[in-house]
């Protein structure tokens, strides 16, 4: 995992980072950021338009929590390399839940409009990130710090949990269709290769890797929704779903207590079929 250096702002490569030895940022990506390539020359990378928040960030981290490290996604990713590109988007689950602070930074918001203004474009920026987190409070970064376009300090995760609750309401449409099933990949903690132009098809796949790595029937706790049927033929569908929102009649499904556990195997084969071994409900 590559670092900056909050004092000397250099690259540095920590294979195991402490725990909440780091900060994070969260930001939209815009004109002119700061590559992992060109930040290794600083006097360069100082006249371009991404540098200003990264440099921002290493100063919140140092001066206000004491670390000596910080992440930026735009510098701290050699994307040149499919591996290791591969390897953050498997990892940015596990890197935000391991890191001290994320800072927020909503390049969008101008001062004076915190309360009422609803932006959609910082929100899309990290939905494997600060979005969920706001929703799902028990998990990511323990502590979330908003800043506004010009880095005033807007709030934390918990004294904007409200407001921010209801701007997290937002419709799957602006994503990829891929992306609503890469967004997951560090929740269930599955390796899968990222084939973009697959469509709903990338689902289907995370799908079956949950089923390889867990016998527990809520996978299949689905409904249709109109217009995520796999064709014309609504009526005709495979075992998984076609959507995350699926799902959502069974949100509040849980495993009564003292009942049954499925222990039998779950293997899936060509074409989607869904093959049970013979095991018991105990």
């Amino acid at each position: 995992m590559w670092l900056i250096n909050t004092e000397t702002l250099k690259l540095e490569l920590i294979t195991n980072p402490r725990k909440a030895s780091y900060a994070i940022l969260s930001h939209t990506w815009e004109d002119d950021e700061v590559s992992f390539q060109k930040f290794s020359d600083l006097a360069s990378a100082r006249s371009m338009r991404g540098f200003a928040k990264i440099e921002k960030t290493c100063a919140l981290a140092k001066y206000k929590y004491q670390l000596q490290y910080a992440w930026v996604d735009t510098c701290c990713i050699d994307k040149t390399s499919s591996a290791e590109l591969s390897e953050a988007i498997n990892s940015i689950y596990r890197w935000y839940q391991a890191a001290a602070v994320c800072f927020v930074y909503l390049s969008d918001m101008i001062p004076d409009t915190v309360k009422t203004k609803q932006s959609g474009a910082w929100i899309w920026r990290d939905f494997r990130g600060t979005p969920r987190l706001l929703k799902e409070r028990k998990w990511l970064t323990r502590d979330v710090e908003f800043y506004d376009a010009e880095w005033e300090f807007m709030g934390t995760k918990d004294s904007l949990l409200e407001p921010l609750s209801e701007i997290t309401g937002i419709e799957p449409t602006f994503l990829k269709h891929e992306d609503m099933a890469y967004c997951l990949l560090g929740i269930f903690e599955i390796n899968m290769p990222m084939l973009y132009g697959e469509g709903n098809k990338a689902f289907l796949r995370l799908q079956e890797e949950i089923c390889k790595q867990t016998n527990d029937l809520s996978l299949f706790a689905w409904t249709t929704q109109v217009g995520h049927a796999s064709s014309l033929f609504d009526k005709y569908r495979g075992i998984f779903a076609m959507h995350p929102c699926e799902f959502a009649g069974f949100q509040g499904i849980e495993r009564l207590s003292g009942g049954g556990t499925f222990q039998g195997e779950l293997a899936v084969t060509n074409k989607e079929n869904l093959q049970a071994t013979t095991g018991s409900i105990c």
